[in-house]
């Protein structure tokens, strides 16, 4: 009765990894339990999770290094893997909500979110590249699109996009403050998308920073998103509750691969009782402020609630 923190199947949003083939269920080894899933199976995985209670996934393509290129003309490919996933998966499950991930990194040549000349990112090109592929992926189906790659300016290029081709209820849950992490290492082996060269601090934000965290989500709220995100969730925390006391807007967070590995292979020890250990994360993140809570622990936190 008096407990003021409760968790809900409801707060969850599952990522998933969809590759190419037929039959196909390939284990991540630094993601104990998490696999990338042909399109047949993802489906399948998907009814698993409906019948639990689960409504939202976050689709991420794995894609081979032939179909990458310096443009990422892949990701708007209509015809392609990614964009075939998400139609197949609104016409199945019409009542699901499909969430896809709107940066060049798993289809670039570079392994980055945004065009590289001459060993730099450049902002205003990678918008183009951004918009085309927010676009593919609203006439797919998606209901959301999560622009996680920190280009300045993407979330009001994509709305823009969005609006003057008529997808005014397709929503923009906005990268707000997504920090230059050591926990991005697994999701990175499960989508072969670890940059080529370089990281990724130019343009992702500064973990010693909290105060930038205000100015990146203002700008993504003028822009017009419908939810701000903070990545990672557990070293983040109080970032959490900074956008959440300052924005009246929904707040995600994302409970990252390296956050789910280190339960994982702590349990498989016998160093923590797993279960214990990911609730009290769970909790803990929606307790900073999260009202939205993408995890890969979303189906095992689903049957025990």
């Amino acid at each position: 009765m008096v407990q003021e923190t409760r968790l809900s199947v409801t707060d969850f949003i599952l990522p998933l990894f969809v590759m190419e083939g037929q039959n196909v269920r390939s284990e991540v080894a630094s993601m104990p339990g998490i696999y990338r899933l042909s399109l047949d199976l993802l489906l399948e995985e998907i009814q698993e999770c409906v019948d639990l209670g689960i409504k939202t996934f976050d689709l991420f393509p794995n894609l081979p290094e032939s179909k990458k290129d310096k443009y990422a003309t892949e990701s708007y490919n209509p015809d392609g893997l990614y964009l075939q996933a998400v139609r197949a998966v609104k016409e199945r499950f019409p009542d699901v909500m499909v969430m896809t991930d709107v940066a060049m990194d798993p289809y670039s040549s570079d392994g980055h979110d945004g065009v590289v000349e001459n060993g730099k990112i450049l902002n205003d090109p990678t918008l183009e590249v951004l918009g085309k592929m927010a676009l593919a992926q609203a006439q797919a189906g998606a209901n959301i699109l999560g622009p996680s790659d920190m280009m300045d300016g993407r979330v009001g290029h994509i709305r823009q996009v969005l609006d003057e081709a008529g997808y005014h209820d397709v929503a923009i849950m906005s990268y707000a403050a997504k920090y230059a992490s050591a926990f991005y290492g697994p999701f990175r082996d499960a989508l072969d998308s670890a940059p080529k060269f370089g990281d990724k601090k130019t343009y992702q934000m500064n973990p010693a920073n909290s105060r930038e965290a205000l100015i990146e989500a203002q700008l993504d709220y003028d822009e017009g998103a419908d939810f701000l995100m903070v990545k990672p969730a557990l070293a983040y925390l109080d970032v959490i509750k900074l956008l959440n006391d300052n924005f009246h807007l929904p707040i995600a967070a994302y409970n990252v691969s390296g956050e789910y590995a280190m339960i994982k292979s702590a349990a498989k020890n016998g160093w923590l009782d797993g279960e214990r250990a990911m609730m009290e994360v769970l909790l803990s993140i929606k307790r900073a402020g999260a009202n939205v809570i993408l995890t890969y622990f979303t189906k095992e936190a689903a049957r025990l609630l």
